[in-house]
């Protein structure tokens, strides 16, 4: 009998729609995060110095953050979600009123960000898949990364699953390393030090984290 042609475990092509060259993101997009941040504050009657105390990031590096002169990354709003006592999802994406969401493919909402503290280099780009929700507690992405020569360590609470759709994603958990391609998926505790970006150009991934 003839050997049959193998077959790829995974259709990739099934992904083709999703991945791909996500759009800049619209300016107020962008600056919805550092509002969220500023009007969660408030509201709690918390001053910067009392917020920097309780999460042990400076005051100068809240105030950019609050005038969107950087994008924090995913850990540090994790941690001031906390500590505001508000939703992950909240600050994110904002507040849902829906049981359900379902998100066309022109309806994901962007927002663009930059791990580096100094705002210049943007990290990644990513889409809110479904904000609409109210009272969640998983958030789900839709995520497009660069390459990150600094590979800054993220230790936060909660975990995450990660799911490659298109290029090489570069991961560090702990003291291991791994490449992984379309198709690969990771599941991790948000504890453990980890890093995540592109190897090489852009790789596109489908993420959902969940806060704790």
């Amino acid at each position: 009998m003839a050997n049959q042609p193998t077959k790829p475990y995974i259709n990739v092509d099934f992904f083709e729609d999703l991945t791909g060259v996500i759009p800049e993101s619209p300016k107020e997009g962008v600056e919805e995060v550092g509002r969220r941040i500023k009007t969660l504050r408030e509201e709690k009657g918390l001053s910067l110095d009392e917020l920097s105390n309780m999460t042990g990031f400076e005051v100068a590096m809240l105030e950019r953050i609050e005038k969107d002169e950087i994008q924090p990354q995913l850990g540090t709003v994790i941690k001031l979600s906390k500590a505001l006592d508000a939703a992950f999802g909240r600050i994110v994406s904002g507040v849902g009123d829906r049981l359900y969401s379902i998100t066309r493919r022109n309806e994901r909402k962007i927002v663009s960000r930059s791990t580096s503290h100094e705002g210049r280099r943007k990290a990644y780009t990513y889409m809110s898949l479904a904000p609409e929700v109210k009272g969640r507690h998983m958030e789900a992405l839709f995520v497009q990364l660069e390459q990150d020569p600094e590979e800054e360590i993220s230790v936060h609470d909660g975990e995450e699953f990660i799911f490659v759709l298109d290029g090489t994603v570069k991961m560090k958990i702990g003291r291991d390393g791994f490449d992984l391609e379309p198709g690969d998926s990771i599941y991790y505790l948000s504890t453990t030090p980890h890093h995540i970006s592109a190897k090489t150009g852009k790789a596109t991934i489908l993420a959902v984290l969940y806060d704790g």
